[in-house]
Formats: structure tokens, C-alpha cells, sequence
């Protein structure tokens, strides 16, 4: 029996069984036997959550790109490795075998080498969804440097707020990027970030919209000469597991955004065995993730985990309606592909239009649907089962966080029975609880609390960049030796899990994790605001939207709010991007807010989504009569 591959439920529970049993004994035959290491470790696991400090693999030494690309060129050198399909269609798709891609990974690093970049400095990387964004991750970690991807739909100011937050020392971006029939001016945004990032030593521009640019002298230059005149043999630098791999912004409930920081080792070993058993991929796949490798979910699950496993992972730079609702079923027909993952948001928005768009494709190469970023409604997943799997392509309605790695619960497609909106079981090695609401761990099925996770797996963040107390603070602090998820989930009759949302200030919109304190402090930079108060409602296609309670200041209180509801969704495109605009924005006379001045946002949530019945006890705040206001006036 091999623990890495699972082939049926009987070895699901046997594995978890031993993997919970002896978790240590467990990681270790998984690392030992499917991995390439230059040195072995002294210890599997040392761990501590009161501090709190985890480590896997102490003292192992190893390179991820030998795991991702170097073992795979005897045997596998021809296999495409990147299959990218352009924004537009009539470009021709790019087939990039694991030889070309040691190549021009190691051009890249040489490169990076020539302008300074060390072992541990910070890379940060702002592409679109062009082969450039997986090699530039893969050049860092060939030779020891930290990247820094930040999505290529953040302003300037998110953008400057994370590039020196790590205090990187270069750039990669490009002219631009294709979205649909737009283009969008990313090195604009880079150079408006730049004026107040100090840091940045040098900025490497990628050609790909062949648009009138400025390029700085002495600071910024094309890649492409620079590749072409570098070696494309680069040795790897020898990191010890423990060393960083990345640094990956989330939001949080504050105004700064977290750096996760995900190390080499344990991040690897899991991230490929979470790739072959949730996917069962077998070495002849076609599969494609449909996320940006801007979130987590593209590194684990296009970069990381696919090559790892010497898989053909797609890289898609446009969007799902360009040119129509069909591309998506164009490319799965186009590439025979056989797994596919992507989010409900976008499931919702195809659900909408003519099923034509689907039927008139050969989807018969699927072999498993994937979804992620947030818990996938029933209706959809029914249309996603019956108009796409054919009823015959299992789904796997995955749970996990830019904070673990990878993924954590889900169905194993063709071994666990699947049941709508449930994510159903743990992995091995995840031994999730579900806390009470007097921090007793509930025991048995049919019971709903706060997820927490009682025993650290080998991909778990460790630590928020310059900020470890912020990390104890926001996942180790709430219940003792336990990490806390900041979600709520329900166990059902057999065991299954489902995410009931967010309990604290986050709201997930189109599977993007949005922390309501910038919206709000963006918000309350325009000069006719005086406070506001930003909570998440139901939306047909993101899932949720944003619903925002603004209160005037005397001198806005005239202007005319249809000019208003521009003027700060500006803003927020400019502070955030255009991912956190407001769907719904009601002008209120005050909010509600308890006696110590905390705005009551419970009651916010319920107006916004039209529970008014049941409002709870209002008696305590400073003024309960604002509600009956704002429920009157509700949008």
C-alpha cells in the first residue's frame, strides 16, 4: 500500500488512521520515498503552539525546483510542462516541455543573479497570467530568493503597501496585461507604486501588450535581452527545509494586510501529496486550474503541486465570457483536458447563460470538477454536476486557506461519496475540531462551532512576516493548542464537514478574501464621509457582495448621491481595486453601536440581507433608534 497515492476508501481511512495515529512516522515515509532531498532530516517534526513555532523536516537540505523540474528531464524532458492558452483565442497556445522550462527557469535566475538577488532577498512579482508569472516563481526559488506574487488586479497603493511591508529589491512586471477585450496598464500602476517604495532597486518589464510605456533609466529594463544573453544552466541553491519560500498576502481584519510565510519543505511535500490524491492524477492528465497564481490556490495548485508530480498543468490568461460564456468548455474540448478547478463565482456566472455555451463541446475527457475559494451553493453545484461532469465527473468541493498551504478537507474523487455544499472529510494528517461557544471542543456528529485544527500539518504558514505576535495573536490566541480557522463548520450525521462563512471581519466576494478595515479606512478618506460600515450580503454570482452604511459629515449631506456612490467606489478602486467596490451603498444618520462605541455590525449584516425579523436584543446600544432608520432605508 502506498500512503501517497490512494486508490479507495478502505486505504482513505487505513491512511488517516496512521496518519493521525503517528503523524510524524506518517510525513516522514511520504517525504523519504517520493522526494528528491540533498541531506535528510535530523528531526520530522518539532512543534509548539503556546510560542507558537512549527518546523518539518529540521535540518533537511533540498531545492523545490530539483522536485519540480530537474528529476523529471531523463524521463519526462519532452512532457509539456506549461500549457499556456493566450487571452485570445486566434494566438496559438503554448506547449512548454519540462526541458524548456529548466531552461528558461535558470535563464531567469541567472538574471535575477545579475541584478543583485540573493539568497533571501524579496522578489516582487506583479504579472498577468502569462508563463513568465510561473518561471519568475520558480527562478527565486532556484536560486534562494523570497517571492512576493501580488495579483495583477490591486491598485498602486496595495501594491506599494506589500513591496515594502517585505522591503523587496525588485520588481518583475510587464507592459501590460490582456483582460478580455481590455488591455490594462500594469506598469502604469508599478511605477505610480514605486514613488513611495524605496527598497526597489531594479524593475524587469516582460513584453506582452506592446503598448507605449515609460521605462526609468537605470531602474527598470526588458527582460527579454537579458534572458537571451543568460546561461541556461544555473546549479540551485542548497535551502534547508525550514528556509522561506514565499511571502503571500491575505487579507485581514485590520487595515494591514497579513504575509503569510510559507517555508520549502513541508510546503512541498504537501502541496504534491494534496495535488495527487485530491485530483487523482495519473501522468498522462491534462489539468487545469483556472486561478490566478496571484492566490494561493495558484501556487499550490498550477505551480507547486502540478510540477512536483511531473504533471501538464494550464496556465489561461483570460477570462471566462471572452470571447463568450463557452471559452472555458473551448479549452477543455481544445486540450482533452481531464481535471478541472476552478471557483463557484465563476460556476454561478456561466449557470446564467445559454446552456448551449456548454452543450455544444466535447467535455467527455473530464475526469474530476474542482472548485475553491468559498463553499460552492447547491444550485450550482448541481448545474456544475449535471451540464459539465455529465453526473459522471466527481466534484471536489475543496476547504483551505491562503494560511494552510494547501488543501485540508475535501471529497477524493471516486473513493469518498460526494454531498452538495459539504468539503466532507479531512486529508490525512488534518485533525480538524469544532469549538463551542464556551470554548468546549463539541464531540460526536450533528454538531456546528469555530473550526480550529488540533495538530500541525506540514504546509501551515509559519509565521506573518516582521509580525509573529500578529500570528499567535490571530490563529493560536482564541483556544489553547489549536490553530483557529476564522471559520464556522457544521459535522453532520456521517462526519461530513461543511463551512458555514467567516466569523470574523473578512468577507469572501468571488472567492477573494476582503477584509472590511481598508474598505472602510479607503472609504473614509473622502472628505463628505464621516464613518462607515462595510458587511457582506447574498449575491447570485460572487456569493456574497459588499453592502456598505455610510454616514456624511454636515458638508456631504447635500451632494448628490449617485455622484457619491462614484466618487467612493473610486476610491476604493484606487486604495484596493476594483475587486472591493461596493455593490450597495446606503446613506445612514449614524450607525448602530454598542455604549463602548463599537459599531453593532450583526444587526448591519441582518438588514443588509433582509432578516429584520429577528434583530436580537437591541436595548443595549447607544442609540437603537438609528435601526428602525437604516431598516427603513435599506437599498
Amino acid at each position: 500500500m502506498s500512503n501517497y497515492h490512494i486508490k479507495n476508501l478502505e486505504e482513505y481511512f487505513d491512511v488517516y488512521r496512521k496518519s493521525v495515529n503517528d503523524p510524524e512516522l506518517f510525513w516522514e515515509e511520504i517525504a523519504e520515498e517520493h522526494f528528491v532531498w540533498r541531506k535528510k532530516w535530523d528531526k520530522v517534526l518539532n512543534w509548539d503552539f503556546k510560542k507558537p513555532e512549527i518546523k518539518w523536516f529540521e535540518g533537511a537540505k533540498l531545492n523545490i525546483t530539483e522536485n519540480c523540474i530537474d528529476r523529471h528531464l531523463t524521463a519526462n524532458g519532452d512532457k509539456t510542462a506549461i500549457l499556456f492558452e493566450p487571452n485570445d483565442p486566434k494566438e496559438p497556445a503554448q506547449h512548454i516541455s519540462y526541458n524548456e522550462l529548466s531552461e528558461r527557469v535558470n535563464q531567469f535566475a541567472n538574471v535575477l543573479k545579475s541584478k543583485g538577488v540573493k539568497k533571501g532577498d524579496r522578489v516582487c512579482i506583479y504579472l498577468p497570467m502569462i508563463p513568465e508569472l510561473a518561471i519568475s516563481l520558480l527562478a527565486c526559488a532556484r536560486i534562494g530568493a523570497i517571492h512576493s506574487v501580488v495579483f495583477a488586479g490591486f491598485s498602486s497603493t496595495a501594491l506599494a503597501t506589500r513591496i515594502n511591508d517585505s522591503d523587496c529589491k525588485l520588481v518583475v512586471t510587464s507592459d501590460g496585461s490582456f483582460r478580455g477585450a481590455k488591455s490594462i496598464d500594469l506598469k502604469g500602476i508599478v511605477d505610480e507604486a514605486l514613488i513611495s517604495c524605496p527598497s526597489i532597486q531594479s524593475v524587469l518589464v516582460v513584453k506582452r501588450t506592446k503598448s507605449n510605456i515609460e521605462m526609468k533609466e537605470g531602474r527598470d529594463e526588458w527582460l527579454q535581452p537579458l534572458l537571451e544573453n543568460a546561461s541556461k544552466i544555473c546549479p540551485v541553491e542548497i535551502m534547508d527545509a525550514e528556509d522561506p519560500l514565499f511571502i503571500l498576502y491575505t487579507s485581514g481584519s485590520t487595515g494591514q494586510p497579513k504575509g503569510m510565510v510559507h517555508t520549502t519543505g513541508g510546503y512541498m511535500v504537501y502541496s504534491a501529496f494534496t495535488f495527487k490524491n485530491v485530483f487523482q492524477y495519473r501522468n498522462d492528465d491534462v489539468y487545469w486550474c483556472t486561478a490566478d497564481i496571484g492566490w494561493i490556490t495558484g501556487h499550490s495548485y498550477i505551480v507547486y503541486g502540478p510540477l512536483a508530480n511531473g504533471a501538464t498543468t494550464v496556465m489561461f490568461e483570460g477570462v471566462p465570457s471572452y470571447p463568450d460564456y463557452g471559452r472555458f468548455w473551448e479549452i477543455v474540448e481544445k486540450h482533452k483536458v481531464s481535471q478541472f478547478y476552478t471557483a463557484p463565482t465563476a460556476i454561478r456566472a456561466l449557470a446564467k447563460e445559454n446552456l448551449d455555451y456548454v452543450t455544444k463541446y466535447d467535455l467527455s475527457s473530464l475526469k474530476v470538477l474542482g472548485t475553491v475559494g468559498e463553499p460552492i451553493n447547491e444550485e450550482a453545484w448541481h448545474w456544475y454536476n449535471d451540464n459539465v461532469g455529465g453526473k459522471k465527473s466527481p466534484i471536489v468541493d475543496t476547504w483551505w486557506q491562503t494560511e494552510t498551504g494547501g488543501i485540508m478537507i475535501s471529497p477524493l474523487p471516486g473513493i469518498t461519496a460526494t454531498k452538495p455544499t459539504y468539503a466532507t472529510l479531512p486529508l490525512p494528517g488534518i485533525q480538524p475540531a469544532l469549538i463551542g461557544d464556551n470554548g468546549e471542543e463539541l464531540k460526536g456528529n450533528q454538531v456546528e462551532g469555530k473550526l480550529c485544527v488540533k495538530f500541525p500539518w506540514p504546509s501551515i504558514a509559519r509565521t506573518i512576516w516582521g509580525n509573529h505576535d500578529r500570528y499567535r495573536e490571530t490563529y493560536f490566541s482564541a483556544y489553547a493548542d489549536m490553530y483557529f480557522t476564522g471559520d464556522g463548520a457544521l459535522r453532520d450525521e456521517v462526519g461530513y464537514y461543511r463551512i458555514t462563512g467567516r466569523v470574523d471581519d473578512v468577507i469572501i466576494v468571488s472567492g477573494h478574501n476582503l477584509g472590511t478595515a481598508p474598505i472602510e479606512d479607503a472609504i473614509n478618506e473622502h472628505p463628505a464621509v464621516s464613518e462607515s460600515a462595510i458587511v457582506g450580503f447574498p449575491h447570485d454570482i460572487k456569493g456574497s457582495a459588499l453592502y456598505g452604511y455610510i454616514t456624511l459629515k454636515e458638508t456631504g449631506e447635500d451632494r448628490d448621491q449617485d455622484n457619491l456612490r462614484k466618487e467612493i467606489n473610486q476610491i476604493i478602486t484606487e486604495h484596493i481595486g476594483p475587486i472591493a467596490k461596493l455593490d450597495k451603498m446606503q446613506f445612514t444618520a449614524g450607525l448602530p453601536k454598542t455604549r463602548s462605541g463599537k459599531i453593532m455590525r450583526r444587526i448591519l449584516r441582518k438588514v443588509a440581507c433582509n432578516e429584520i425579523e429577528n434583530l436580537g436584543d437591541i436595548s443595549t446600544l447607544l442609540n437603537p433608534e438609528v435601526v428602525e432608520v437604516i431598516i427603513n432605508e435599506r437599498l
